[in-house]
């Protein structure tokens, strides 16, 4: 059956580049055609032109608030410094890129089972969790992300089955303080940054960094600036590459703290993404 579209007027946007930015792992790839659920629903996107997003059929609103359309990134961009060759660097990359308003249980289960791994794990690794545990969206052969309690009920050892070693523990006691009423993951978005980032640290296997990508990507907290292995390597090799003491992790966020201004999570996104995707990394160090 051929797909009826809702056509959307976009001005720096990317989706491919905003999908594959290592922000979520479970859309599947047809040429052009990018496959996946938003908050239970099917949902078929193409971008045959930069200025235009195709989304099936009465789905346009959805796919707008889950892309962060809304998103002024002309403004953002102008709020950062503008003397910055690295940044600007990665903008020019991937000037379209967004960052998603996501699920905050999906974020932050799909986060948890992502230390260490490689994005084709991470990947490998939610699509096995969804084929097992999670249920089948409507009308489609895909799945659901399995909720809370479908993960609690599961147990570790299923959980560790899906390739998931020492995280399994970890997801499952998660799954089950929030299934339980233990945690509430909506009481977190009463809280400013800083008391969030600890409130979700509260999590088992949740550290800073977890925390701080899942209110980035889930929480909309667009001056959170989460620093991963990526990111210290980006800001001590592009900003202290003439430092003659070593950097550490303190310096490193309160610099980022410092430079980039108050939508500092675009900056790290574009930084993440740019130094992971380009290739040139290392190359433009010195420019």
């Amino acid at each position: 059956m051929k797909t009826a579209w809702d056509i959307i007027p976009v001005q720096r946007f990317d989706l491919e580049g905003t999908l594959n930015s290592g922000q979520v792992f479970h859309w599947h790839r047809d040429g052009d055609l990018f496959t996946g659920v938003i908050g239970g629903e099917v949902v078929q996107m193409m971008q045959p032109q930069p200025d235009l997003l195709h989304v099936s059929k009465g789905q346009a609103e959805l796919a707008r608030h889950y892309l962060a359309l809304d998103h002024d990134l002309a403004l953002m961009k102008k709020s950062m410094p503008k003397s910055d060759l690295h940044l600007r660097r990665a903008f020019k990359y991937a000037p379209g890129l967004r960052i998603m308003r996501q699920p905050q249980w999906e974020c932050l289960a799909t986060f948890i089972t992502s230390s260490l791994k490689q994005v084709a794990h991470i990947r490998q690794i939610s699509l096995l969790l969804r084929e097992r545990f999670g249920q089948a969206a409507s009308k489609s052969t895909l799945r659901i992300y399995p909720t809370p309690q479908a993960l609690a009920d599961a147990g570790e050892v299923k959980l560790r089955a899906c390739g998931l070693g020492y995280r399994a523990k970890h997801l499952h006691q998660t799954a089950t303080l929030i299934a339980s009423g233990a945690f509430d993951l909506e009481a977190v978005t009463t809280l400013d940054d800083d008391a969030a980032c600890a409130k979700l640290c509260e999590l088992p296997g949740v550290g800073p960094k977890i925390a701080q990508c899942v209110l980035l990507f889930a929480y909309e907290r667009l001056g959170v600036f989460p620093i991963d292995v990526w990111i210290e390597r980006v800001l001590t090799e592009l900003y202290f590459a003439d430092s003659k003491d070593t950097v550490n992790s303190k310096q490193l966020r309160e610099f980022a703290l410092e430079h980039f201004g108050p939508y500092r999570g675009y900056a790290q996104q574009w930084l993440f993404h740019h130094a992971r995707t380009s290739g040139h990394f290392s190359k433009h160090k010195g420019d």
